[in-house]
């Protein structure tokens, strides 16, 4: 039946006449998405004061959608995100939508706007955001594309750009070049003017190539002193390498970034290397850095014309439905991904 409404205008209506909608739901941690991942309906959100109301479109799947999942590594727990349980019901932080409805004393947003970038709870028909976070959708992108870009593409722009100061005819490792945020390192390193060589399995070498990295390693076979001359910025993303062996590949007033880290335990799973480059920067030569990025609505303003002239394109390895939101998740944790999972609403 016609109903003559756009399919933004039909958004409207249906958010302002109905309070249930579609999501994912978690009560409680554990380590398998398809015991704590429940796909149900709910309450939906309403926008509060300087806050968006959205209807989703896209969410993107992250390593920190896994880590929020599991409660680890435990001292999460600690920083606020929930003792027992998560704070925050329904998972997801990457979004792409349609703004629907619009709280008290929001400006610079309008319904109808389709926009990208971060929110909680963005795994849902419906989500609140910050208009801080947001920004307009890039053209001729996709709702799956531009859902895929927010979380790791800043991390990304923020670990090359700002921590890495990466600039023309620079030597890059980008260590991770085929996972969500190492596809955009390697890309944005390259937009910068910097010589790349990315690692990675030996399975995924063709697209970090086709990303444009000069070099590719491998990891089971290379080492990550094997790519000729020492690098002046590493980029180490979730790894679990020695900081010796990381060091023993940098020029000697070269910049290591660590991003993220695993396999450390449970307790700070991998927070401590950081720490320990951190403490050591300031008696060495070289600059050892560990940071966690910031959403910033100025580095998705970046993002967006990095996109929109080709410099950036978001890689989309799967997309699954809402209700597939666990497989999707599990797709994340087992690191068969290359570039970004993402899930449709």
């Amino acid at each position: 039946m016609t109903t003559g409404l756009s399919r933004g205008e039909a958004d409207t209506t249906a958010a302002k006449g109905n309070t249930r909608m579609r999501a994912v739901v978690q009560r409680r941690y554990g380590d398998s998405p398809d015991e704590v991942l429940r796909y149900a309906e709910v309450d939906r959100p309403a926008p509060g004061p300087g806050e968006v109301l959205l209807r989703v479109r896209a969410a993107g799947v992250d390593r920190g959608t896994w880590h929020l999942m599991t409660g680890r590594p435990l001292v999460m727990r600690g920083l606020g995100f929930g003792l027992r349980g998560p704070r925050t019901a329904v998972p997801g932080v990457d979004v792409s939508g349609t703004v629907v409805a619009l709280g008290a004393g929001v400006d610079g947003l309008a319904v109808g706007d389709d926009v990208f970038g971060t929110c909680r709870g963005s795994f849902a028909e419906y989500a609140t955001a910050r208009p801080d976070r947001l920004a307009p959708r890039p053209a001729d992108l996709g709702f799956e594309e531009a859902a895929a870009i927010a979380v790791s593409a800043t991390t990304a722009l923020q670990a090359v750009r700002d921590q890495g100061q990466v600039g023309p005819r620079q030597h890059v490792l980008v260590v991770g070049a085929s996972g969500g945020i190492g596809t955009y390192a390697v890309q944005i390193a390259k937009a910068l003017g910097a010589e790349v060589t990315g690692m990675c399995s030996g399975g995924k070498a063709e697209l970090v190539t086709a990303l444009g990295a000069d070099h590719v390693l491998d990891y089971a076979r290379d080492g990550v002193a094997d790519g000729g001359p020492q690098f002046d910025v590493i980029v180490d993303i979730a790894g679990n390498r020695r900081l010796a062996e990381l060091r023993g590949a940098l020029t000697r007033r070269g910049t290591l970034v660590i991003v993220g880290g695993e396999d450390g335990g449970r307790w700070l799973g991998g927070i401590e290397r950081n720490l320990r480059a951190q403490l050591l920067s300031p008696f060495v030569g070289q600059r050892l850095t560990a940071f966690i990025s910031r959403q910033r609505r100025a580095d998705l303003l970046v993002l967006r014309d990095l996109v929109e002239s080709g410099a950036v394109t978001p890689i989309v390895d799967r997309s699954y439905t809402l209700a597939e939101a666990a497989a999707a998740v599990r797709d994340v944790a087992d690191g068969q991904a290359r570039g970004k999972v993402v899930v449709t609403c």
